[in-house]
């Protein structure tokens, strides 16, 4: 006789999640304070760690209250890891997370690794990206379970530890795992993201000789701006020398023409026998760059009012202001393609190193669709040639498409509906990149509701303590339905 399994409403799962509201917000403020940055490779406590210790730590903190729950957790080799329930099935759902975290920046009023909560909020770096959601998905398996439901099919928890910088844990991972028949990944808006544009991280590099177009003038020393490709850069510093010392007032004098003309501020103090400039821009997401403020773009902009003893350096200076400036679409580069599926590239740069060798900038690039990555770096090389510039392919992630009729974006829709009243957001198409991809028939699902503050990736991220609870019961409802 087949045993019958109680029916799991909207009702219960939140009066559940409710009374486990504060260990969940305990949990989360737990794994936010473990600095979760991916580090060089190193070995611990007779362990090989491929991503460092501050993600190792919060790969065990993860295993801790697994096995308190009563869940199966296996680690593959410290390059990631999942929480089964229900094994021996046919089929699996799986849901997709990460415990790594982009570098934390400056300016937070919050502690960036503290999980400090104040207001309805708990803030931290990765409170939105991606530990809150992921603290979310685990207590809506630990109350399904609490609650006595009985799947029909396996659900894996999968735990990535490299997602902002590169995927080689998830290959590594697939490699020895065979990957969940379908799912999601929360990490990044409601109602249900059916489709994500593709995404190329490169460098533009040039080699710089020594040969001086002006004799013992003025000399860039060095450059340095941002720290993620998938981050607009929030800063940026130069180093120039003159043997001059007068010189350097006439760099004051520009400073200040230039900061009596623009909305942004060039900054300057002496540092030695050379003077640095530094800039401060307003970080955000790489897919939506729009947000922020590139600080790269605010120094070389400026830079480009001087004359540098190096040509090189002038010639790079000069096509960085001609082909990229504050063109956040690649129009300037000649790469502005779009589709109608979903709309135009987008373009930020993430990072910019230059020294006595070489320039180079790090480009993230969403891609269009329907677009074929060899036609955009065809298109791009055309800008590039006549500065005799090169392209250091970094990262590719293919694009996914879903049809608004597709079961699974659907039942994700209905979901949605139910637990927020909302009846008009679409199922939409976005510029960022989720595990999604590296998977068939995964989509990304919240933990962003529309309207809300775009905090990932930027100073003093938080999630909205209300919001958070309401993602976790949508989870909760996903995860049964989807396996009942």
């Amino acid at each position: 006789m087949k045993k019958m399994t109680r029916v799991l409403s909207k009702d219960i799962i939140t009066e559940e999640l409710e009374k486990n509201k504060d260990a969940l917000l305990e949990d989360l403020s737990q794994l936010l304070k473990i600095k979760s940055l991916r580090g060089d490779a190193l070995e611990y406590q007779g362990q090989i760690l491929p991503f460092g210790k501050g993600v190792h730590e919060a790969l065990l903190f993860m295993k801790k209250i697994a096995q308190r729950e009563g869940f199966i957790f296996y680690n593959v080799d410290h390059y990631g890891a999942h929480i089964d329930f229900g094994e021996g099935k046919e089929e699996t759902m799986g849901v997709l997370l990460h415990l790594d975290v982009v570098p934390e920046g400056s300016s937070w009023k919050y502690e960036a690794f503290g999980g400090q909560i104040e207001g309805g909020k708990i803030y931290g770096r990765g409170a939105l990206d991606d530990k809150g959601p992921t603290i979310a998905v685990f207590y809506a398996l630990k109350i399904l379970k609490d609650l006595g439901h009985q799947p029909a099919k396996g659900i894996r928890l999968i735990l990535g530890l490299d997602e902002e910088t590169g995927w080689s844990g998830m290959d590594y991972y697939l490699a020895r795992e065979s990957p969940p028949d379908f799912g999601f990944t929360p990490d990044a808006e409601f109602p249900v993201i059916r489709g994500e544009k593709g995404i190329l991280t490169f460098d533009i590099v040039k080699k710089l000789s020594k040969t001086l177009g002006i004799e013992r003038g003025l000399e860039l020393r060095s450059l340095k701006g941002g720290q993620a490709p998938n981050m607009v850069a929030d800063s940026a510093r130069a180093l120039v020398f003159h043997k001059d010392p007068k010189h350097y007032e006439m760099l004051e004098e520009k400073i200040e023409e230039y900061n009596y003309k623009k909305d942004y501020k060039v900054k300057s103090r002496l540092c030695g026998k050379s003077m640095e400039i530094t800039t401060s821009g307003v970080s955000a997401h790489g897919a939506r760059p729009e947000r922020g403020v590139n600080a790269i773009s605010i120094i070389m902009d400026f830079l480009s009012t001087l004359i540098f003893s190096e040509d090189d350096v002038n010639d790079f200076i000069e096509f960085y202001k001609k082909h990229i400036a504050f063109d956040l679409g690649g129009k300037l580069l000649g790469v502005d393609f779009s589709d109608k599926e979903s709309g135009s590239l987008i373009l930020n740069i993430g990072k910019a190193n230059i020294n006595s060798k070489e320039a180079r900038v790090t480009v993230n690039i969403r891609y269009p669709v329907t677009l074929e990555e060899d036609v955009f770096y065809e298109t791009l090389m055309a800008a590039l040639s006549p500065y005799d510039m090169g392209i250091v392919k970094r990262m590719i992630q293919k694009p996914i498409y879903f049809a608004e009729d597709n079961p699974l974006i659907q039942q994700l829709m209905s979901i949605y509906k139910d637990y927020t009243g909302d009846q008009t957001s679409k199922a939409a198409i976005i510029g960022g990149g989720t595990y999604a991809r590296s998977m068939n028939n995964f989509v990304a699902f919240g933990p962003s509701f529309p309207g809300d503050e775009e905090v990932a990736h930027q100073k003093d991220e938080y999630m909205d303590i209300d919001k958070l609870m309401l993602a976790a019961a949508i989870y909760a409802q996903a995860i049964y339905e989807l396996t009942k």
